[in-house]
């Protein structure tokens, strides 16, 4: 074989049915009849669906006109969106103060971001979060350098969702992972206390629990003593959440070797240096999945408050729907605040995963 042979053999190139777009559809779409047939199916479905879906989503909907308008309207009304917005986010807080619970918001949106960056976990970080938190708490609360102060009991909308959730979840985590290894103790009193907490709150609903933090617990206190009605259900959705979050860091802490705990113990470790250094960086590094799935669930499960008349971010959009002239629209509405929870809960999905990987969790060497 010759050398023009050779050239000839490298300038053959396989076909085009076999390699770019029509190569993956006939490999992935139509590699065999059953999945032809499923192709074909799925294509008559979307063509049945999509147009309509986007005809009513965009095209034939109505934007910022009055309710009258609505009735008409051949698609979707995201007037009600428009028109009750400031309503939906910020719900009873006074509509001239409005501007503080959205710098609030804003303020903590840029701190999750700034948190992202794990070189960034320093103390200084801390430092940072409590300047924040004590500005947000002003900001919302006021009564300090000339902003009018705000009852509690006003705090309501996506102020009120976001506070009940992130304060909630981290509180609720170190609460869990001490739960955690409290019911991993050698002692039979704190191991029984904590076993007996973790079952007892993970055989009842959330609901119950508000239920009681807000009408059967006030009826324990002495008269004349009262706490507001928020704080008590976050520390119901914080013992909740916690109680989950311990069996998922129990899990963990299983799962790492015995080798690892005696290797600390004959440096010399004692056992809060022991789980500081050596198990529970590894543990928690093991369950960020599951943990991540709990965190998400707790942040969803807020929405449930609206069942002790705390207006959150459902509850005043539900507030808006049963305004008569926006009845009829409740599709767009929920559709709203779908997404503003799927934007939430995706955020945290997506940071769990790029912490996965930069921990490298799940890696066996």
């Amino acid at each position: 074989m010759d050398e023009r042979d050779v050239a000839d053999m490298d300038e053959i190139k396989p076909p085009k049915s076999q390699t770019g777009i029509i190569g993956w559809i006939r490999q992935n779409l139509f590699n065999g009849t059953f999945n032809s047939i499923l192709t074909v199916i799925t294509l008559f479905f979307l063509w049945k669906t999509v147009p309509p879906l986007i005809r009513w989503f965009f095209i034939d909907s109505v934007w910022t006109t009055g309710s009258e308008a609505c009735y008409t309207a051949d698609g979707a009304c995201w007037s009600v969106i428009s028109n009750n917005i400031r309503f939906i986010l910020f719900g009873l807080y006074p509509h001239d103060l409005q501007w503080r619970p959205l710098i609030a918001i804003a303020l903590l949106v840029a701190l999750l971001a700034y948190s992202r960056d794990r070189r960034r976990w320093r103390r200084s970080l801390f430092y940072i979060w409590a300047t924040g938190l004590f500005v947000m708490g002003l900001l919302m609360k006021g009564g300090l350098f000339g902003l009018e102060n705000v009852d509690t009991t006003r705090w309501s909308g996506l102020p009120l969702t976001l506070l009940l959730s992130i304060f909630g979840m981290v509180a609720a985590y170190p609460l869990g992972v001490l739960l955690a290894l409290g019911r991993r103790s050698r002692m039979p009193a704190i191991k029984s206390l904590c076993v007996v907490y973790i079952e007892m709150i993970r055989g009842v609903p959330l609901i119950s629990l508000l239920f009681m933090s807000s009408i059967m617990f006030p009826l324990f206190l002495p008269e004349g003593l009262t706490i507001n009605k928020i704080l008590r259900a976050q520390i119901a959705i914080i013992l909740f959440t916690a109680a989950y979050i311990a069996e998922v860091v129990r899990g963990g802490l299983q799962a790492i070797p015995r080798g690892q705990y005696e290797a600390a113990e004959s440096l010399g470790l004692n056992f809060p240096q022991k789980m500081r250094l050596i198990v529970l960086p590894q543990a928690l590094k093991i369950v960020i999945p599951p943990t991540v799935g709990i965190l998400v669930s707790a942040f969803k499960d807020t929405s449930l408050v609206v069942i002790i008349a705390l207006y959150d971010l459902l509850k005043t959009t539900q507030s808006v729907l049963s305004n008569p002239k926006w009845m009829g629209f409740s599709s767009e509405a929920y559709i709203f605040i779908a997404f503003i929870y799927f934007i939430c809960c995706f955020s945290m999905s997506n940071y769990s995963r790029k912490l996965e990987r930069e921990l490298g969790a799940g890696e066996r060497h």
